[in-house]
């Protein structure tokens, strides 16, 4: 018991960092899949337009949720570099669904829906391990200094 609590207590924030950074990625996820099939299926646009344009709505989510909840405790070092570099490395992460999509699609000669929907979660699979280890190397730094939790004693003044 005591071993399993050290671990807990040594692991707790990543843990929960890893809880938080799923949870985005899993409705973000939701959203380009969706999009993705509405866009295919429905608009008739190309398995790869439908990619870029379902991962531009869901990458943009996956941004905003990323900065508020899983990792609003580190350096927040401008939200243009920020917001700059997470779209430069979500496009390099892009290019795993747009390969697997591409190669089901234009080299299997496959072209049904659930053969797109099979390679999208593969390239997803493979964009997701890249977009967090980038994440925490270039995007959301390491705080220099702590971030308080509570207002500091002089803070916020309430008149009576």
């Amino acid at each position: 018991m005591d071993f399993t609590k050290r671990l807990y207590q040594r692991f707790s924030s990543l843990l929960h960092e890893l809880a938080k950074f799923g949870s985005i990625g899993a409705i973000a996820f939701l959203i380009d899949l969706g999009l993705l099939n509405l866009c295919s299926v429905v608009f008739d646009l190309g398995p790869l337009t439908s990619k870029v344009a379902a991962t531009s709505v869901s990458t943009t989510f996956a941004y905003a949720g990323n900065r508020l909840w899983t990792f609003r405790h580190r350096e927040q070092n401008g939200l243009g570099r920020e917001y700059f570099l997470f779209f430069l490395l979500n496009g390099i992460a892009l290019l795993f669904g747009m390969l697997t999509i591409g190669f089901t699609t234009y080299t299997l000669n496959l072209h049904d829906t659930l053969s797109l929907n099979i390679a999208n979660i593969v390239g997803v699979g493979l964009g997701t391990l890249f977009r967090y280890w980038s994440y925490k190397k270039w995007v959301f730094l390491e705080a220099t200094e702590p971030i308080p939790v509570e207002l500091p004693e002089g803070g916020v003044r309430q008149d009576r």
